[in-house]
């Protein structure tokens, strides 16, 4: 016997639901149960924003840096400016000692400046003035202090090297640099007239402070619109405390959830917590939308469990669309897109389950409002589709023919046209990751202009006990002074380096010479500054003799495309190897953090294209069937294609970049606008037979339009919120997937109907 009268709807799913609502007791102890675990594993998830770490593990790149790393530990090297007027002036030079001895006694940091290479310098009160000369004779004598970053036309620099092994110990050492410093940038400009912190440690600790950040920031002001928009909508407390207590559960429930499996936090995980939660709203808004609408149900629990199965089968395909849209992102090889995209699709399931366990038995508890009658928006909303209707018909090549145009000039501006436009730009530097105006981002792009931040390594692998020979070490000179010619490179460390440095303090020349007569004793002099100076050793590899390193800097824009410099490095070894006699058998590897960098930066376009392709697959498969009409499916995905390639066109006006966090925009558009068509499409096909089009989209738009628009403000509010993320990606990845969320609700009223009306007249024919 039917349990109600009505649209049919499945007896089996009536009965379920209406075994959860007599169980809402215990669902609703079992999830808030969950929601505590979640809880405590949410504060224990690590932040994790090493660069060696952002590519997935196996990665051939990721392996030799790593092994490249076992051999010549990482050390996180900073840079003060110290700027004055006369950088080298007696009581410049005093401050910038004393400076440097108080910096050398924090622990795990290491610190010098060109002061250090001067021999028997001693105390900063027994400078004199004559003293002070020479030093400024020495210090402008080579172009090796100027190549180091030591020594610029208006600052003295003091290196620093810090050798820390956790971010816990980094910080607490530029804490204690910060304490020394910051007090000299204060001062009434003597001898300092400023004082500027260069480098990663700054950078990466400003990340990971913004990203622990940034969700307490976006997350109340997202509360506090939704809270606005359901008071607006349902005019009811009760469904306003249903709805935020099922998101507060579910969102811990899916933040847990990551301690227990291993990931961690990283600049772009803020967007787990919020795309579960708009997702999971925008559902919830659909099935009390549902439940508001009157029926003939003989009771109101009926009527309750009849509501929660008619919106099943489309919320559970909807989710099911976004939860592959981000789950498609698990194809990518940058390992926090990779974590992220199954860590959200994992929430999302979570959010599915709750919205018909959780959310229908805080619904009873609360004594939720049910069959009210048609809401505010409803006053206003059948005089606007009575108006949409045939207008989408009159207009409809217009519309469909508008959108056409619109998305290929998104695919233009994404891919390029080969010989007119380039693709879109591609970023991938910290920098490029810090809020501008921060003094750390400004000090490091000052420096970077004139000296250059790109680093590539060339690891050099040799027969054991060879990497000191005489002919070997002079081969590595000349492939040193090779790099150096180029006018991009800012400076080369190699072996040689070091005795470079070691002949100027000795003779006042930084030449070494070519005679190979010379080079069995420079040998021998660079084994005893190894033995006797731990900082040398970080070119060589002591354990074997077997390993060299050149560490090879300039500026990376320079060579063009990402990647060129890695490629410069590589034609040049290439050249010496086949040149130079005294490197045959010697094996190069272009490794280090660099390197990956440009890596993932290229990973970037095929991570959003492979899981574009992937996720616009699986969801037409599975719908079609479902909807058993490809053409109808393809027909549905404009809105969503719309709204994608336009914002890419949005992007390359702007001068938007595609980044770590803006390649998410197709996977997470794709799968979140979906939910709309999906809603539109299942009450179309109610409705529809040949020539009943008219009637099939005025009942689509009936039932599904208020849900649609009010799902729509939810997703676009929730991710503009990112816009107070002071992390520039995650401020332009809010704008600019609001922008597509408004453009897909666009597509929804205009090029949607149009395109159905075209198929209809077809299938008539």
């Amino acid at each position: 016997m039917r349990l109600i009268r009505g649209p049919l709807v499945s007896e089996r799913f009536v009965k379920a639901f209406l075994g959860v609502l007599h169980a809402r007791v215990y669902v609703t102890a079992a999830f808030f149960g969950l929601m505590v675990a979640g809880i405590y594993g949410a504060v224990k998830i690590p932040t994790d924003s090493a660069i060696e770490r952002l590519v997935v593990a196996g990665d051939p790149v990721v392996r030799a840096t790593q092994d490249f790393e076992r051999l010549f530990p990482d050390v996180e090297h900073a840079l003060l400016m110290l700027e004055a007027p006369d950088p080298l002036s007696l009581e410049s030079l005093q401050a910038t000692l004393a400076l440097e001895q108080q910096l050398g006694q924090i622990p795990n940091v290491q610190a010098h400046s060109l002061l250090a290479v001067y021999p028997h310098l001693g105390s900063a009160a027994g400078l004199t003035p004559e003293r002070a000369e020479r030093i400024r004779a020495f210090a402008i004598g080579t172009p090796l202090f100027r190549r180091a970053g030591l020594l610029g036309e208006h600052y003295l620099g003091i290196a620093l090297d810090l050798r820390v092994s956790s971010p816990v110990e980094r910080n607490q050492a530029l804490q204690a640099i910060d304490s020394l410093v910051l007090p000299l940038a204060s001062a009434s400009g003597k001898p300092f007239t400023a004082v500027r912190r260069v480098g990663s440690p700054w950078l990466e600790a400003w990340l990971e402070r913004q990203t622990g950040e940034s969700t307490a920031r976006f997350m109340p002001l997202f509360g506090l619109f939704l809270m606005t928009l359901v008071l607006i909508v349902y005019r009811s407390w009760r469904t306003l405390a249903a709805i935020i207590l099922t998101l507060g559960a579910l969102v811990a429930i899916a933040m847990g959830l990551a301690y227990l499996v291993g990931w961690s936090q990283t600049v772009i995980s803020t967007l787990v917590p919020l795309t579960v939660m708009v997702t999971t709203t925008a559902t919830l808004v659909y099935i009390q939308s549902q439940c508001m609408e009157p029926d003939d149900s003989p009771t109101p629990l009926i009527h309750h469990a009849r509501a929660l199965a008619i919106k099943f089968v489309p919320c559970t395909a909807s989710m099911f669309a976004t939860a592959v849209g981000f789950g498609a992102l698990a194809v990518s090889e940058i390992r926090p897109v990779h974590d992220m995209g199954i860590w959200t699709a994992c929430g999302i399931v979570i959010g599915w389950l709750g919205c018909f366990t959780l959310f229908p038995a805080m619904q009873s508890l609360l004594h939720v409002p049910m069959r009210s009658g048609r809401t505010a928006a409803g006053k206003w909303f059948p005089r606007f589709v009575e108006v949409l209707v045939p207008a989408s018909r009159r207009y409809r090549w217009v519309a469909v023919v508008g959108a056409v145009a619109l998305m290929l000039c998104g695919a233009a501006a994404l891919w390029g046209i080969p010989g007119l436009v380039a693709p879109i730009p591609l970023e991938m530097e910290v920098l490029t990751y810090v809020k501008p105006t921060e003094p750390v981002a400004q000090d490091t792009r000052l420096f970077e202009k004139s000296n250059g931040l790109d680093v590539v390594e060339l690891w050099l692998q040799t027969a054991n006990g060879h990497a000191l020979d005489p002919e070997f070490l002079r081969a590595v000179e000349r492939l040193r002074r090779r790099f150096e010619s180029d006018p991009r490179i800012t400076a080369v460390d190699a072996p040689t380096s070091v005795l470079q440095w070691a002949r100027y303090v000795e003779t006042g020349s930084d030449q070494l010479p070519t005679d190979v007569t010379a080079w069995p004793k420079l040998a021998e002099d660079l084994e005893q500054i190894l033995l006797t100076q731990p900082g040398a050793r970080q070119y060589v590899d002591m354990k074997d003799l077997a390993n060299v390193r050149l560490s090879i800097r300039g500026r990376a824009k320079l060579f063009g495309r990402i990647g060129s410099m890695r490629t410069f490095v590589e034609q040049q070894w290439s050249a010496a190897l086949a040149g130079d006699p005294a490197l045959h058998g010697v094996v190069g590897k272009v490794v280090g953090k660099g390197v990956l960098g440009a890596e993932i930066t290229r990973r970037l376009v095929p991570t959003l294209t492979e899981s574009f392709a992937l996720t616009a697959g699986i969801i037409f498969t599975a719908f079609l069937l479902v909807f058993r009409s490809p053409s109808a499916r393809l027909m549905t995905m404009i809105p969503s294609l719309f709204a994608i390639l336009t914002v890419f066109l949005i992007m390359r006006l702007t001068g938007m970049p595609l980044n770590i966090a803006t390649i998410l925009i197709a996977s997470t558009v794709l799968g979140a606008t979906e939910n709309d068509q999906i809603h539109f499409f299942y009450h179309f096909q109610e409705r529809h037979s040949p020539g009943a089009t008219e009637v099939a989209l005025r009942h689509a738009l009936l039932t599904a339009g208020r849900p649609i628009l009010f799902a729509t403000l939810i997703n676009a509010s929730g991710f503009l919120a990112l816009a107070l993320s002071d992390l520039p990606p995650m401020r332009e990845f809010g704008v600019v997937s609001a922008s597509a969320f408004i453009l897909a609700l666009c597509a929804d009223f205009t090029a949607l109907p149009a395109a159905l009306w075209i198929l209809s007249r077809r299938e008539r024919r």
